[in-house]
């Protein structure tokens, strides 16, 4: 095919005079278009490739020709085949996601994260379709260039408002409604609900306007991101590894006067040389700071016999890591030591239970009630006894909790990937112990992939 050849050897276009280069691009991707028509699901696209008869490896971070490392074309046909099975019965005609997680997830595009709160990205998936893509300015073109598993013209330059401040008359969103009504009515869906994720308001009154019926559409994005494949339990694993590292640093570096801030600082450097592509929160917390749990971090100075916990959250090739440990610093009391052994006591009895076909309501109960640990009610207690999903986003299906998995229990499935997380004060007021484990949940059970070592306290440079 002529044009895909001038198009993959830009130097080859002086040899056709008369034509203009972009003209030739447009010809190659709509030719390659024709040829790619929208497909029904392939078995091979949605199988996960689980291979639960090998250890999970956590190769180097390049790429060889000599073993098979991450697959990411198997990845992004992977991801797109959950999304349209989860689609086809969901009663919605298409699903339009501003949520960055999903965006990526649908399309395999990303542009850093300093767009995850600007809600300027957005993609469409129909049930008939395949996906498009408005991205900001000149990432369009580049998508066109390098993203071949895209259509060329479902990669379009797109601005909305940025959170208001592009200005308030409306026109871009307006814009934008009518062009996404045009594919819906071009793809025969436009009679369907269109299920949605987040999105400014603007937007979605301009969508009604045109008719349009719009649907939550979260729910059934996050069931399609529930099971994960060979891929990205490869993609979690690396992630781990590289956490599993950094609390060796941290281990090393946790000594009376040292500040809060500098331990933040020194696993934010490590995990970007490691090749994080976003280090989006450390939890730095020790001394009479533990006790309730802030989530954040300051620069007060670490002292002897503090107790300290740390999160390390952050992502290699989008996937998560949320990855709790304590330590002592130099010392512990018999306090410090019962508080953590409760939490660990907690940890491994809600991990016995991960297994398929379990409901999420039995590991709730497993959890301590929000009066065991000081507060009046599950809602103070929440996200210090309980799991969550690990993947693309921090926070996925299935969430574990006595607030609402009691109510609403879902069964677990072999491919769920869980962050476990525990939380207990200790009897002297001050102190508290905070353990997190990642698991993946097998046909067998469940495996842990959080490694540096937590069964008991760790004491960082003993006296």
């Amino acid at each position: 095919m002529p044009g895909a050849t001038i198009a993959k050897f830009p130097g080859m276009a002086s040899l056709n005079p008369g034509y203009e280069f972009d003209a030739l691009i447009r010809n190659a991707a709509m030719a390659r278009k024709k040829a790619a028509e929208p497909r029904s699901l392939r078995p091979d696209d949605i199988d996960p490739h689980h291979r639960w008869d090998r250890p999970l490896q956590a190769p180097g971070h390049t790429q060889v020709d000599f073993e098979e490392r991450v697959n990411f074309r198997r990845l992004h046909d992977y991801r797109l085949s959950r999304i349209r099975a989860a689609l086809a019965h969901s009663g919605l005609g298409a699903l339009l996601c501003f949520d960055q997680h999903n965006i990526r997830y649908i399309t395999s595009t990303v542009i850093g994260e300093w767009a995850r709160d600007k809600l300027t990205r957005y993609a469409l998936l129909t049930g008939s379709g395949d996906p498009y893509i408005w991205d900001f300015g000149s990432a369009a073109k580049h998508h066109r260039l390098h993203a071949p598993w895209l259509h060329h013209d479902h990669c379009r330059a797109g601005l909305l408002g940025l959170r208001g401040a592009v200005g308030g008359d409306g026109a871009l969103f307006r814009e934008a409604a009518r062009e996404i009504k045009a594919l819906l009515d071009t793809e025969g869906v436009a009679s369907m609900p269109l299920g949605l994720d987040v999105v400014e308001p603007p937007m979605l009154f301009e969508l009604q306007k045109l008719g349009i019926e719009v649907r939550d559409g979260q729910q059934t994005l996050l069931e399609a991101r529930e099971v994960k494949n060979i891929d990205e339990l490869t993609l979690l694993n690396m992630a781990a590894a590289m956490v599993d590292g950094v609390y060796q640093d941290i281990a090393e570096a946790l000594k009376p006067g040292v500040k809060e801030s500098e331990i933040v600082a020194l696993a934010t450097a490590r995990l970007y040389e490691m090749g994080s592509d976003c280090v989006e929160s450390i939890n730095s917390i020790s001394g009479e700071r533990c006790n309730p749990h802030p989530h954040n971090f300051t620069d007060r100075l670490i002292r002897p016999g503090d107790q300290a916990f740390f999160d390390v959250i952050q992502s290699f090739m989008g996937y998560r890591t949320c990855y709790y440990r304590t330590f002592n610093v130099g010392m512990a009391t018999a306090a410090q030591r019962d508080a953590y052994r409760k939490a660990r006591e907690w940890m491994d009895r809600a991990i016995d239970l991960l297994k398929p076909g379990v409901t999420t309501d039995k590991i709730a109960r497993s959890f301590p009630k929000a009066q065991e640990i000081g507060f009046a009610s599950e809602m103070e207690a929440f996200g210090l006894n309980f799991c969550h999903g690990l993947g693309l986003g921090l926070h996925e299906r299935p969430l574990v909790s006595r607030l609402n998995s009691l109510k609403e229990p879902i069964e677990l499935k072999a491919g769920m990937v869980f962050a476990v997380e525990t939380y207990c004060p200790a009897a002297d007021g001050i102190s508290a112990a905070r353990i997190e484990e990642e698991v993946i949940l097998t046909p067998s059970g469940p495996k842990v992939i959080s490694l540096y070592p937590a069964q008991e306290l760790p004491i960082a440079n003993p006296y």
